[in-house]
């Protein structure tokens, strides 16, 4: 006997996931309507907490002229590192980075103390005295990471990665091959430019508790180290975070100052006190991308085949750790990029300078180390006199063989080749890199340059134990559902995937899910929303509690429907069997009627992770991300300028949770790595270590009008190998290495003053400057005589 056939409404319904809905905030976001920290109703009592910063980039702190500062205007307290009850320390790993500076000071922007006033404005009046009421006696200071390195100045152990199929086989392989290639290369850090500011507002609440409002893409890791500044217990503080104006790894450990100066003061004043840095003071204060500087010994031979590779990366880590560490491990981990590289020694070492202390960036180092490779291919493509992506083609992971890592993983999903294959044959790059030619050979002022690299993007924290997540999921018995995760809203659009994964497990309208803040109190001990991880993790969180809570229910729908719970199917708001439907209301109504549970917490660790930090070997990320991109550039010699004409992507997420959220991560990770490497460059005054580049007015993000006229983005079709949330692929930092492809189509352009016979030795980011440099250096190098 044939089952009954189900409603047409069931058959006819979409899956939820996979659907491009707009992200849950769109709407407030669009209306100026989306409360963030600083939107929120001030309490009664408010106080206001701006810091006093150092002057000086490097010297002892004798004294502090606290009478100075309690007489001025509005002025309610002063607190210096001396009045922290608890530690006053705030390194995520080494324990390296003082709250607030105690004998010495190690940058120019480090905080020494904090004003708290009546008023925003007085605070900030206050602080701005600090060059005035310090006693400070000069240190000399290092500002260049090499000229750091030089003198042996580090932050952490350096660290070596290497690969070897014999001892004494990579030096054998560097002095046989049949070409060799050596050679320096510099790139620039980037400020993270979040449209919020950081911002933290501490309220005592009742029996020695504290409730922080903090922008911060880790509140766990806020709440303790709240806790250890204060000297409680992490259950008597409480961080929470709605949602934040952008984060991209400035909000991961760096928040930590600002929610404990915040922190500290409510409590010793028994008053809210809310701390809201200024731009500028935002730049002056925290840290960010960290610059490299790469020191390469290549050989290859005739078809551009890497043979043997030696690298030397110094990251400029700035005055303490932070995460540093990570930063430089992923960095050697990514060098490889999408290429086989069988003989390869790789040396970090993270330089410690009077500067800022940098931090997690989008990317967190892989694109660090990947731009590196990209630009020795490059390079020997131009010295063999060949295409580029010949020689990239030649270097990719194979499928079988030649598909182990440097650092002992498997590459078992490699689908770079089809990939760069498909975006071949969309962009018409064949036809257009003619095309360049044909144009550069009649253009003697304004040249075109095209560039297509490729992306393979490891995903997974390093840190094994950070690779897990809890959810608590609530039924109502009107059928609405309530969900709060461990992972932070910053725009990226995690509620909104989280609750479509909610809906689909249960059967549900996306409508009937409503995602909460996130909040210490309800999920614990979180890891960072960071390593492009926030959905892998959330996603599989919240998905084991809403099964638990659909198999719950399937009982009480068998007896409703009177069928076998084998034949049950959750969809379309409704629960089906037998040719009957059951609305999902009733059902979590008949289920509270028989006193079932409706609420359910789930936890997801991400499995077969294992990693050894001596060694640097095992397997470090669950899956690769792909991706390529075709870039064209028109550069203009005589001014150094250029324009992005066209850019093709295409990549790889997998099976998307939500196709435009993915499409919008895709294109503006794509416009701010082009940033990082055409615009955005970072200056500190030689002398005094001040960071010129500190305001919108001399540090140049892209704009709207940055934008290439044609943006072609595409989604490549191929379901993740491992068992990932609905087989999506992370979207976030990945893609960030797309516009490699615009950084060495502007390399292309230049090459092309020389007749591309002399490589440029341009470095990044490539500002008019920098473009300028490197045209005159290939124009003198083509006079030469051969």
């Amino acid at each position: 006997m044939n089952a009954p056939a189900l409603p047409d409404a069931v058959l006819a319904a979409k899956p939820e996931v996979g659907r491009s809905r707009p992200h849950e905030s769109a709407a407030l976001h669009v209306a100026g309507a989306a409360p963030y920290i600083d939107d929120l109703p001030e309490l009664a009592g408010t106080l206001h907490a701006a810091l006093g910063l150092s002057p000086i980039a490097h010297g002892r702190l004798l004294a502090i002229d606290r009478a100075a500062l309690q007489a001025l205007p509005g002025v309610v307290e002063v607190l210096s590192a001396a009045d922290l009850p608890g530690a006053n320390q705030c390194g995520p790993i080494v324990h390296d980075e003082p709250i607030l500076a105690t004998d010495t000071v190690h940058y120019l922007g480090q905080p020494v103390f904090a004003v708290i006033a009546r008023t925003r404005e007085a605070a900030r009046r206050a602080a701005a005295q600090a060059a005035k009421v310090l006693q400070l006696e000069p240190l000399p200071a290092v500002l260049k990471a090499r000229e750091a390195h030089a003198q042996g100045l580090h932050v952490i152990p350096s660290m070596t990665l290497q690969r070897e199929s014999a001892p004494g086989a990579l030096d054998a392989a560097l002095a046989a091959a049949p070409h060799r290639l050596a050679g320096q290369f510099q790139l620039g850090g980037q400020e993270q430019f979040y449209l919020e500011g950081q911002i933290s507002y501490a309220c005592p609440t009742e029996n020695r508790g504290l409730r922080v409002h903090c922008s911060t893409q880790h509140p766990s890791e806020m709440q303790h180290t709240i806790a250890h500044a204060l000297g409680w217990q992490a259950h008597q503080v409480q961080v929470e975070c709605r949602r934040m104006g952008g984060g991209f790894g400035g909000k991961e450990s760096q928040s930590a100052v600002f929610a404990c100066v915040a922190a500290v003061a409510a409590v010793r004043l028994g008053r809210p006190v809310k701390l809201r840095v200024d731009r500028d003071d935002d730049f002056m204060i925290t840290g960010r991308r960290h610059g490299f500087d790469f020191d390469y010994a290549v050989g290859h031979d005739a078809e551009g085949r890497v043979l043997a590779a030696e690298v030397t990366m110094i990251s400029n880590a700035g005055w303490s750790a932070d995460l540093s560490g990570p930063v430089m491990t992923r960095a050697l981990c990514h060098f490889d990029n999408a290429y086989w590289l069988p003989e390869v020694r790789m040396h970090g070492h993270s330089a410690r300078t009077n500067t800022q202390s940098n931090t997690a960036f989008r990317g967190f180092g892989g694109p660090q180390g990947a731009l590196a490779i990209e630009v020795i291919l490059d390079s020997i493509a131009r010295r063999l006199g060949r295409d580029p992506l010949e020689v990239r083609r030649a270097n990719f992971y194979g499928l079988g063989e030649r598909n182990l890592t440097p650092y002992g993983q498997t590459v078992e999903d490699n689908v770079i080749a089809a990939l760069v294959d498909q975006l071949v044959a969309d962009s018409d790059y064949l036809a257009r890199r003619a095309a360049v030619a044909d144009f550069n050979a009649g253009s003697p002022v304004l040249k075109k340059g095209l560039a297509l690299t490729p992306v393979k993007f490891g995903i997974s924290f390093n840190v094994k134990q950070f690779n897990q997540a809890g959810a608590l999921v609530h039924l109502y018995t009107d059928g609405s559902v309530l969900v709060n995760h461990g992972g932070t809203e910053m725009g990226q659009g995690l509620n909104t995937k989280v609750a479509q994964v909610v809906a689909e497990e249960l059967g549900i309208a996306f409508e009937r899910v409503r995602v909460t803040a996130t909040d210490t109190q309800k999920v614990a001990n979180t890891s960072a929303t960071a390593a492009s991880t926030g959905s892998d993790l959330n996603g599989k969180a919240a998905q084991d509690a809403a099964r638990q809570l659909r198999e719950r229910l399937v009982p009480i729908a068998a007896a409703q429907l009177a069928v076998d719970p084998a034949a049950l199917r959750f969809v379309a708001d409704a629960v089906h069997g037998g040719g009957r439907s059951l609305p999902f209301p009733a059902l979590v109504k008949a289920a509270y009627l028989e006193r079932v549970q409706l609420w359910s917490d789930g936890h997801y660790a991400t499995p077969g992770l294992h990693w050894n930090r001596e060694t640097l070997q095992g397997r470090s990320f669950y899956y690769y991300a792909y991706g390529a991109a075709v870039s064209e550039v028109l550069v203009d010699t005589l001014s150094g300028e250029h324009r992005l004409l066209r850019a093709d992507l295409l990549h790889d997420v997998g099976r998307s949770l939500n196709p435009a959220l993915d499409i919008g991560q895709i294109e503006g990770a794509y416009v701010q790595g082009y940033g990082w490497l055409s615009s955005e460059e970072l200056v500190w005054h030689p002398q005094t270590g001040k960071l010129l580049t500190h305001a919108p007015s001399t540090y140049k993000i892209p704009t709207a009008t940055d934008v290439p006229p044609v943006f072609r983005t595409r989604l490549f079709e191929n379901a993740n190998v491992e068992d990932s949330i609905h087989r999506s692929k992370a979207v976030g930092e990945p893609p960030l290495l797309l516009p490699f492809s615009a950084f060495l189509a502007i390399r292309d352009a230049v090459s092309a003053v020389g007749g591309h016979r002399i490589d440029p030795p341009l470095r990044a980011p490539a500002t008019p400057e920098a473009v300028l440099d490197a045209i005159d250096a290939v124009r003198a190098a083509a006079a030469r005589p051969a």
